[in-house]
């Protein structure tokens, strides 16, 4: 774990004693920031996401970012540079140095073809939908789930490879609710770590006696599927309206026909969205039905986004 130094020179900062240039915000959330830094050692551009720390739990959590980060090396999921705590004050900053992906998020994407009255083709949905999965496949194999899945949440690489981010509402697959406090206790979390119009119904109104498993980020994974599909999420318009997504998620999806996709993109969408989470199919079996919709020929061009 490196440690980040008082700022060295107007804009630049010491992580890991490499030095970074400050080059520009990407954004913010509510207590973090993401700015675009360059190192100067290596003439590369890495996210630089900085986590305010108000109380001893924002610190515990921010760690736990880093580590579930730590847990991986595939390349399905972002890979982290460095981390380190640093004071301000009374307070703190989380620091994760992160690779930067200049063609941004899988919603960035969708957006930019829905500008243009365009979607991504089937091919190119079987492709990213291919890397998702394999992504979630190495965290379920690990005995967590990503309960925050969604299209900002999925990085593009250069060749168009998905990656997954923001590990920080990461927790064991598999939980066991034993009474009314603890489903209470897990409804409130998810509440606060899941998007809302991303969020697997079972989490919305979680029973006293019942198992929560990494099939909730098969649920969102069909959502990101939808998005993918028809340019929005498919309950993105119900929050929008301000309707009820815990009560719009407890009845079956309809589906939009269109010519663009096959029964059989269609049939993989309906098993994601499946509200019984019990009948909701696990990610080996998705990766093998969508191995077998890949174009068969090996060595055949796939068309990259």
């Amino acid at each position: 774990m490196g440690h980040a130094l008082c700022v060295c020179s107007r804009g630049t900062v010491i992580i890991d004693n490499k030095r970074y240039l400050f080059i520009q915000k990407l954004g913010e959330g509510g207590f973090s920031y993401v700015d675009l830094v360059e190192g100067l050692h290596d003439g590369h551009f890495y996210a630089l996401k900085r986590i305010l720390c108000h109380e001893q739990q924002d610190r515990e959590e921010a760690q736990r970012e880093a580590d579930m980060h730590h847990l991986f090396h595939h390349p399905n999921i972002l890979h982290l540079v460095a981390y380190c705590l640093r004071e301000r004050g009374t307070k703190h900053e989380a620091w994760l140095l992160l690779p930067f992906f200049k063609r941004g998020t899988l919603w960035n994407e969708i957006e930019r073809l829905k500008d243009k009255s365009n979607f991504l083709t089937e091919e190119q949905i079987l492709q990213l939908l291919l890397g998702i999965c394999r992504g979630l496949e190495a965290i379920h194999a690990q005995g967590y789930a990503h309960r925050d899945l969604k299209p900002t949440n999925i990085l593009l690489g250069d060749g168009g490879q998905p990656v997954l981010m923001d590990l920080g509402s990461m927790n064991q697959a598999c939980i066991h609710v034993e009474n009314s406090r603890q489903a209470l206790a897990l409804q409130d979390w998810a509440a606060q770590r899941c998007t809302i119009s991303y969020r697997a119904p079972e989490l919305f109104s979680v029973q006293s006696h019942c198992v929560i498993d990494e099939r909730t980020d098969v649920w969102s994974l069909g959502c990101v599927l939808y998005a993918m599909m028809f340019g929005e999420g498919p309950y993105d318009m119900v929050f929008q309206k301000g309707d009820s997504v815990a009560l719009a998620v407890q009845n079956q999806l309809s589906i939009p026909q269109s010519p663009r996709h096959s029964s059989a993109m269609r049939q993989l969408l309906a098993s994601m969205m499946t509200v019984d989470p019990q009948q909701r199919p696990h990610i080996p079996l998705i990766l093998s039905q969508l191995e077998a919709l890949q174009p068969p020929a090996p060595g055949q061009h796939t068309t990259q986004i």
